[in-house]
């Protein structure tokens, strides 16, 4: 399979989207109204308080949910108009994922959790085991391709977390709090890692509460009550 070409407008865009639960008899309206365009190669990060709209927001720039009123845009694509396979597909190719709590299957060796993302994208079996070799010594981690995540420490699970990431070659690295369960010091070394391959071209989405983060982004978002202020980074 081919890498796709860049999509020459916004990767992400979100046109007056909202986002209202029913909880009970009262409605909760997490996003109000909230436009955003997210650009090939830009450094975003979003911040805000417990209960502002952080996760809401962040599930629907990863296309993992939709919207109760106004569009979300995949490349250009309206991504209510697509079932759930076809967004399975397409958001598979776009957008990699890194989670704070890094999400590797604990029965896998890390070789094996980056080839998964792989096999649900039709690559042949040499080429995803080759490639999910290069990702984990890209990270540092070619001495320890066959441990499993409890054999690995804090630090060392997510660099597999950003190597599984990176496995179908994504526009988009959706990071949400990922030096959240990290010491300072590896911390600083997953970020200057996500630094490095939003400088290499990776559009980089970081979710965070941290303020000393904010200095990465090239555009921080700041969202409160489901609303977003925006100012420029670096």
């Amino acid at each position: 399979m081919g890498r796709e070409k860049k999509h020459n407008g916004p990767i992400i865009r979100l046109d007056d989207v909202w986002k209202i639960y029913q909880m009970g008899r009262m409605q909760v309206e997490a996003l109000r109204g909230l436009s955003l365009e997210i650009l090939p190669d830009e450094f975003v990060v979003i911040t805000g308080p417990s209960g502002s709209g952080k996760s809401t927001l962040m599930n629907l720039v990863g296309c993992l949910d939709i919207p109760s009123k106004g569009r979300v845009f995949l490349r250009g694509e309206d991504i209510s108009r697509l079932s759930e396979s076809e967004l399975a597909q397409i958001r598979g190719r776009i957008i990699g994922f890194v989670f704070q709590t890094f999400n590797l299957i604990p029965s896998l060796t890390a070789l094996e959790n980056v080839i998964l993302p792989m096999t649900f994208q039709g690559i042949q079996r040499y080429e995803r085991e080759e490639r999910a070799k290069k990702l984990l010594d890209m990270v540092g981690l070619e001495k320890r391709r066959h441990h499993k995540p409890a054999e690995l420490s804090g630090g060392q699970q997510q660099r597999v977390a950003i190597a599984r990431s990176l496995a179908n070659d994504p526009e988009v690295i959706l990071a949400d709090e990922p030096t959240g369960n990290l010491d300072s010091k590896t911390g600083k070394e997953v970020m200057d890692m996500l630094s490095r391959l939003n400088k290499d071209g990776k559009t980089i989405v970081l979710v965070t509460h941290d303020i000393n983060l904010l200095r990465y982004g090239d555009r921080i978002l700041h969202i409160m009550d489901g609303r977003i202020n925006e100012r420029g980074g670096k």
